[in-house]
């Protein structure tokens, strides 16, 4: 007995606290009962055995006891013991759940980056996992291959050439977990080759030319003009090995790389023995055009084609691959490649892709970005029409060319209206030559069906 409420004391927290141990034990069961941990009926232990359990003298729980039955806390019956008494406990008032928002996210986003997570087909991709599961051999939940499951790596060699035009070969893709893992392997894998400095593009994402430095790279910015990246550095005699490029449809000014510009790109590696890293976002989503075949193409031994599934279904997947040239393949193998990559997760999407979802779910998703872009287009020409929309033949975002010197006021009226919206500077190399246009870079593709009326709102409110 003793030991059972030696537990019990614990469990509760019934520990004396205060000026006196009279005080600090009769506050402890006063709290313990007031707030419906004893609840009435609860039969107490003896004065004796509690005094034992706390360690303290017998007749500071007696007196305890005592000042409790007085205020009416408790009951004692001779024979029956001290009992916590019968009285109404009141009940907590049911709360309707909490919405959890990161701390200052606003309501309404524009961010660009993201699809429409809420419409993530899970009721397809649990019925791909499960058929993968149930197919898939035992040996595939051991350590395997570095370069991840055979079976997403077929898979996607298959998709790739069918819908971007990419020469892969099974045994030369890597799986990494998201566009971010990849680049941060081929850092490392040229940094180990003695490559020092990386060509980018004058804008694009701060998160990529960081990592980079952290590998040891310095980046160095290519101009930018109405036709795209210029690439005539690049043939500078001390210029890079490598470059980073966003070809198919520039982040985030939303152009693609002209078919002179990408020749020529292709003609410096081959050259000079230089890198093209292709990061391919966003190739499955165009509109008004015929889709961009990807660089690869034209010199599979000079060019590493990145992909990922993070716009087409969800960041959250953690799912990319690298599609290499067959000398760069086996030291990117032994940086780790899939190790960090989920069997589960490659075997689903291998399944989802050579079931046909994975094309069901592009075209759907297509057809529904396309209505978003019309409808922004539309409600800017009725609402803000000085406001120049661009970058809107593909993709998930669209350029909105401001009036000069009105970019951060129109991020702040964003943020008023419940807003978050990014301005075209964010994503401005440090040491690219500043450009002469005030813009918003609008993720259209990011809020959820149900928010996409109210954020739209929110913009045409926001702006001049």
């Amino acid at each position: 007995m003793s030991g059972a409420w030696a537990t019990f004391g614990i469990d509760l927290h019934l520990q004396p606290a205060g000026p006196g141990l009279r005080r600090g034990l009769t506050d402890a069961l006063r709290e313990a009962v007031r707030t419906g941990r004893l609840a009435p009926g609860t039969r107490l232990p003896s004065s004796r055995s509690l005094a034992a359990d706390l360690g303290i003298a017998r007749n500071t729980v007696a007196e305890a006891y005592a000042d409790l039955v007085a205020e009416g806390w408790l009951t004692a019956r001779q024979g029956s013991g001290t009992q916590v008494a019968e009285r109404a406990v009141p009940r907590r008032q049911d709360r309707p759940p909490r919405r959890h928002r990161e701390p200052g996210r606003l309501p309404y986003s524009l961010i660009p980056g993201s699809p429409d997570v809420s419409a993530f087909p899970r009721a397809e991709w649990l019925k791909a996992g499960r058929r993968a599961l149930t197919a898939a051999p035992s040996d595939a939940l051991d350590y395997g291959d570095p370069r991840g499951r055979v079976e997403l790596r077929t898979a996607l060699a298959d998709y790739l050439a069918r819908a971007r035009g990419v020469r892969a070969d099974p045994d030369h893709i890597v799986i990494c977990s998201g566009f971010a893992h990849g680049l941060r392997l081929l850092a490392e894998a040229l940094h180990d080759d003695g490559t020092r400095t990386l060509a980018v593009e004058s804008y694009g994402l701060d998160v990529h030319w960081n990592l980079l430095h952290r590998s040891g790279l310095r980046t160095i910015p290519l101009p930018f003009d109405e036709l795209g990246t210029r690439t005539e550095e690049l043939t500078a005699s001390e210029g890079p090995r490598a470059v980073l490029l966003t070809p198919a449809h520039q982040f985030p000014l939303g152009v693609a790389l002209r078919p002179e510009r990408r020749a020529a790109v292709v003609e410096w590696a081959r050259r000079s023995g230089g890198l093209v890293l292709e990061d391919d976002y966003d190739g499955e989503f165009r509109y008004d055009r015929q889709p961009v075949g990807a660089l690869q193409d034209l010199d599979p031994e000079h060019v590493v084609h990145l992909g990922t599934t993070s716009k087409s279904l969800a960041p959250g997947l953690r799912l990319g691959w690298l599609v290499l040239p067959p000398h760069l393949t086996p030291g990117i193998t032994r940086l780790g490649g899939a190790l960090t990559t989920g069997v589960l997760e490659q075997l689903t999407l291998a399944e989802f892709l050579t079931s046909g979802a994975y094309d069901r779910h592009v075209r759907s998703a297509r057809q529904r970005y396309r209505a978003r872009r019309d409808a922004l287009v539309e409600a800017l020409a009725a609402r803000a029409p000085e406001v120049r929309v661009t970058g809107i033949a593909a993709g998930l975002h669209a350029v909105l060319q401001l009036p000069p010197g009105t970019e951060e006021t129109v991020v702040r009226a964003g943020a008023w209206q419940g807003l978050a919206l990014h301005g075209l500077s964010r994503y401005r190399h440090p040491e690219a030559e500043p450009q002469p246009m005030d813009a918003l870079v609008v993720g259209y593709g990011t809020p959820p069906d149900h928010a996409w009326s109210g954020t739209l709102e929110a913009l045409c409110k926001a702006l001049p």
